[in-house]
């Protein structure tokens, strides 16, 4: 699993998206907990929420755009910079009466995040290939997500407490320009891009031959609804997860015990996932993945005690995120890296219309069926995305070695496609 970071300019890219990604976290807890204190709002606490997926949904396919026209390199660089800045922003809305300039900061970093993502999913296969370290890669960056989940959260409530709000800004705008540092670092791009300029009607037209390169490819094109339609189960569940640790597992510091177990499902998840990618076609792996989720799912809603909900929590950590990676590593192999951004924009968009459906619909159902109604529903919707992906996914070809495409500071594998027998 280690293997991708033998190649310099990937293990650079990966420990910028680390730090970057812990700072973040430690603001994910600390921003609405500042906020509710202060002002005892449930509607003011909710709104960084809406700020978070608000920029991906109305940016989204038009970043995938500029990812592929730009230099990726200076891309990520430009977006690390402009995430340091848009956070140190921030401190000048955390007083009373202030607050709509921490919202509007917290649209800002959204939106540098938005340019960043597709750019690091594109970035990654030029660095290490397509073949086996490809999935080496995106499985430590499962179990980096799982790491940070796992510390990230609970480590900002902690230094919120006793350092207050103003030094975990501090600290993320900190891990933004050690990011951005760790990507100047890394190698430039043999090739420019070939058009850095931007009408509408070029955006247009390269979002339309996205479009058509995705609807070409079989298992991408079939791997979209099956994604949306499991993120918008998982994130029903994740709106009533505080609900569930408050009203029937004792406490709401009870909850901390579920995120921390749900880190711990991402960490055994990743080698589990290495293992398999390449043994079992992807259809029947994810097809595995989401049905193993379903059960979880119910069980731990329906628990009424840690000793079930906290094994059901490890198991969808685990079956979770190989469902996520699935689908990603996946789509990076069958689409040419030179239309990459714009395709994983629209995976990325999906996911979060999918994740913000879900969000508002879980606790409405929530409120009208209890929360075994909602585990309930979403068992049932992941389910249904299991038979989707077993119906509708096609067979994978065989993978077989060839050379990386981009300078990777390092010799990666890129792999190409063979009919299997």
């Amino acid at each position: 699993m280690l293997q991708a970071l033998r190649i310099r300019d990937f293990r650079l890219l990966w420990a910028g998206s680390l730090v970057s990604a812990l700072g973040s976290w430690l603001l994910i807890l600390a921003i609405p907990a500042h906020v509710f204190l202060v002002t005892s709002s449930l509607r003011d606490t909710g709104l960084p929420l809406a700020a978070q997926y608000l920029p991906l949904l109305v940016l989204g396919p038009a970043a995938g755009v500029f990812t592929d026209r730009w230099d990726r390199r200076r891309l990520m660089i430009a977006t690390n910079l402009f995430g340091a800045g848009a956070v140190a922003v921030m401190l000048v809305g955390t007083s009373p009466g202030h607050y709509w300039v921490l919202y509007v900061a917290l649209i800002a970093e959204s939106s540098g995040s938005v340019l960043y993502m597709p750019a690091m999913q594109a970035r990654t296969p030029a660095i290490v290939g397509t073949g086996t370290l490809l999935i080496s890669a995106n499985s430590l960056s499962s179990i980096t997500d799982g790491a940070v989940r796992l510390i990230g959260g609970p480590l900002g409530g902690v230094l919120l407490t006793v350092y207050g709000i103003k030094w975990l800004i501090c600290a993320d705008a900190l891990s933004y320009l050690l990011s951005a540092a760790a990507m100047m670092m890394t190698s430039r791009t043999d090739g420019e891009r070939p058009d850095r300029t931007a009408t509408i009607t070029s955006v247009a037209r390269d979002l339309i031959e996205g479009v058509h390169v995705l609807r070409r490819q079989p298992v991408a094109r079939a791997m979209l609804p099956v994604t949306i339609i499991s993120l918008a189960a998982n994130a029903s569940l994740s709106a009533v997860l505080i609900p569930l640790g408050v009203q029937r597992l004792g406490g709401s510091e009870h909850t901390g015990f579920l995120l921390s177990c749900l880190g711990a499902g991402f960490l055994i998840g990743a080698p589990i996932l290495r293992a398999l990618l390449d043994r079992v076609q992807p259809r029947n792996l994810l097809t595995a993945s989401l049905t193993a989720t379903a059960a979880p799912y119910f069980l731990l809603f329906t628990s009424s005690s840690l000793t079930t909900a906290l094994p059901a929590a490890v198991a969808i950590g685990m079956f979770g995120s190989m469902s996520e990676v699935i689908p990603q590593t996946a789509m990076q192999r069958v689409i040419p890296n030179a239309v990459l951004g714009r395709v994983s924009a629209v995976f990325l968009t999906g996911a979060a219309a999918a994740t913000l459906t879900g969000a508002v619909a879980g606790p409405f159902l929530a409120q009208a069926a209890h929360l075994t109604g909602v585990a309930a529903a979403a068992s049932l919707v992941t389910l249904s995305a299991a038979a989707l992906t077993f119906l509708t996914v096609p067979r994978m070809p065989a993978i077989i070695p060839a050379q990386p495409t981009a300078t990777g500071g390092g010799r990666g594998d890129r792999r190409s496609t063979q009919e299997a027998s």
